[in-house]
């Protein structure tokens, strides 16, 4: 699967995803795919990750360590 990439999270999580982890979601890169990201970017609308975070990305997602969750969503599409 070729359309998706990583996107860093912000520092305020969006409140449509209520996270009992403490935040933790806010310290990873999830992946979303390609095309939002640059949608994302020119009109500043929010994402929604394959784990299912929804933010607005605004920054580096290479600092960040890649979201466990995305990542084995990922993998499991990639065999399909």
């Amino acid at each position: 699967m070729t359309d998706v990439d990583t996107a860093p999270t912000t520092t305020a999580p969006d409140t449509d995803r209520l996270l009992d982890d403490g935040g933790d979601h806010d310290r990873f890169a999830h992946y979303v795919r390609k095309n939002k990201i640059v949608s994302s970017a020119v009109e500043g609308s929010a994402v929604i990750a394959l784990c299912g975070k929804k933010w607005v990305p605004s920054r580096n997602p290479e600092r960040f360590p890649v979201c466990p969750e995305c990542k084995e969503i990922f993998e499991g599409l990639k065999g399909k």
